[in-house]
């Protein structure tokens, strides 16, 4: 794995490498970690990379990697820096002929993102989206629970994801992951929406396996000065006529990250957060609440497929991170060998997520900006 971003100060670069490492198929083997030369050169000191392979800036890698033997050059490229430096340094691995993996939200804008699809389409080369929350076995298990239909016809869906970290101006004190979220030359058209929304708004779409059709919504930017919102609650309706609701919000004094989903259908509801993230809780109107675990024998394939350690020993963040690094390489080893992945391997978010992500923080600003209830969802 080649790296892009991740270096001084950074924080996801940081859970990225781990979550690459765990399972033992993935070295770093090299990087252009900042937009600093400097700085990339004492993250690939402190990385213990060979110097010949920490790079000033991402062209160069890509360049001076794609000129080396097959055997010795990087396989995937890994980005992990701000939104407004996602499409450039994705789209010439690709075109180079590198899969890659990056973090969310995919683009800058909805248009990046729909360029992008089009070279992942003529290329054909692996994209992995990290929308770290479906790679959870108990997300995954709903998932899987939903689409047998024990739950019957899906009617209502509530998903919430509530911060606390902005509840003050923290980008005035150079905090550098506060400074850029909240920044719309480096973020995007929207804030919180952009940073943590999209996250909500892909695990409604994953657990229940509908896509939303129309939304209402309203942002609201609640800390004096702040240029983006950093609060906000949309209204949804899906495909097949259910209704829900979406709240994201990062000024939630003292919440921390306890992104939840409650799905509920004709025949029965469930329940995950992520505060107790091994357990799925499945509403019964006629019986006891049953309470899913992982680990656990009797857990589905994609669960089973997902976890790494026996029933009681809790699987978290990291390993979640983990799984979607997991599945993108074996899809990548299983083409590079001419076969069939396995089928739960293919289970990441990819382009398609990417671009309904970036089209959902676009329709949610245009319709909190406007005097018409509702807004059919566009991509």
């Amino acid at each position: 794995m080649g790296m892009v971003g991740g270096g001084p100060d950074a924080f996801i670069g940081a859970v990225h490498r781990i979550a690459a490492r765990m399972d033992g198929m993935i070295s770093l083997v090299c990087g252009s970690f900042s937009s600093d030369p400097q700085k990339s050169k004492v993250a690939g000191e402190l990385l213990e990379l060979s110097q010949d392979r920490v790079y000033p800036d991402y062209k160069t890698m890509i360049e001076k990697e794609s000129a080396l033997p097959e055997n010795e050059r990087m396989d995937f490229i890994s980005i992990v820096t701000p939104n407004h430096v996602h499409f450039e340094p994705a789209k010439l691995a690709l075109e180079a002929g590198f899969d890659v993996v990056i973090d969310k939200p995919v683009t800058f804008s909805l248009e990046e993102a729909k360029q992008l699809k089009q070279i992942i389409d003529s290329t054909g080369r692996v994209f992995a989206l990290t929308h770290t929350y479906t790679g959870y076995p108990m997300v995954k298990q709903a998932k899987e629970i939903v689409a047998s239909g024990k739950l019957g016809t899906i009617r209502k869906v509530y998903v919430e994801y509530l911060q606390g970290w902005l509840y003050n101006k923290l980008e005035d004190s150079n905090q550098k992951q506060a400074a850029w979220r909240t920044d719309p030359k480096r973020s995007g058209k929207a804030g919180c929406m952009g940073d943590i929304g999209t996250h909500a708004f892909n695990l409604a779409e994953y657990v229940t396996g509908q896509k939303v059709t129309s939304l209402c919504a309203n942002l609201n930017t609640v800390v004096p000065g702040r240029l983006l919102d950093d609060d906000g609650a949309v209204l949804l309706c899906f495909d097949n006529g259910a209704t829900g609701t979406l709240m994201a919000s990062q000024v939630c004094t003292g919440a921390e990250n306890n992104i939840r989903i409650r799905v509920f259908g004709d025949q029965a509801g469930l329940e995950w957060q992520q505060e107790d993230c091994n357990s799925l809780t499945v509403y019964h109107p006629d019986g006891p609440r049953q309470v899913w675990r992982t680990g656990t024998g009797y857990a589905g394939g994609l669960a089973v497929h997902n976890t790494r350690t026996p029933a009681g020993h809790p699987e978290g963040y990291l390993e979640a991170f983990a799984n979607i690094y997991r599945n993108a390489v074996q899809v990548m080893l299983a083409r590079r060998n001419n076969i069939e992945p396995v089928g739960a391997s293919s289970d990441f978010p990819g382009i398609e997520e990417g671009v309904r992500g970036m089209a959902f923080v676009e329709n949610v600003v245009a319709a909190s900006g406007s005097s018409e209830k509702w807004k059919i969802f566009e991509v």
